[in-house]
């Protein structure tokens, strides 16, 4: 954190993200936690050993093998773009908040 002298003279911190735009770190912030929660609903759909939220939707609809169904496939996908996502929103916050 970084001290500035106001016009009183007495020295207050300045808080982190404070020298970017703060409609930007909002947006960011909210995108964070959309992608957060996205995510962890995602994960929580996915079949494990006993089926899961999956079958719901008809992903145990005689499917032999584990993630073969394309159903599942397509939630694999969706999972790994959101995961993507959230990996780089959390960097570009990592970013902001250093500047």
């Amino acid at each position: 954190m970084e001290a500035i002298q106001t016009a009183s003279g007495l020295p207050t911190v300045r808080p982190p993200g404070a020298g970017i735009l703060p409609t930007m770190f909002i947006l960011a912030i909210v995108l964070h936690v959309v992608t957060t929660v996205g995510v962890v609903l995602l994960v929580l759909l996915h079949s494990g050993r006993g089926g899961g939220l999956s079958d719901m939707f008809g992903g145990g609809l005689g499917a032999s093998a584990a993630g073969s169904t394309v159903i599942e496939k397509n939630l694999d996908r969706i999972t790994i773009v959101a995961a993507l996502i959230f990996g780089f929103v959390t960097l570009a916050l990592a970013l902001m908040m250093d500047t």
